[in-house]
């Protein structure tokens, strides 16, 4: 399943805070978007919300900005849209 996040950096604590259309919200504890820490926390993050392995979620766009594209592997759509 493909989905596009909106990196919110300087936050108190990593976390999905809200779904705004297709776009899910990620609030992290981070002062930069572009760094390779900021993706790493982004992919627990993700992962720990679908309930799948990190090593299962990939940054395929936006490696380096707030808006970023990830696809998610490790169960079938339906159940990453039940989910949301």
């Amino acid at each position: 399943m493909i989905i596009k996040v909106r990196v919110l950096p300087a936050s108190r604590k990593n976390e999905i805070v809200t779904r705004i259309g297709s776009v899910l919200r990620v609030q992290l504890v981070t002062k930069d978007v572009d760094s390779e820490e900021t993706n790493k926390m982004l992919k627990k993050v993700v992962a720990e919300f679908f309930e799948v392995k990190e090593k299962e979620v990939f940054i395929r766009k936006g490696q380096k900005g707030k808006e970023k594209t990830i696809e998610l592997e490790g169960k079938s759509e339906e159940e990453f849209r039940q989910i949301l």
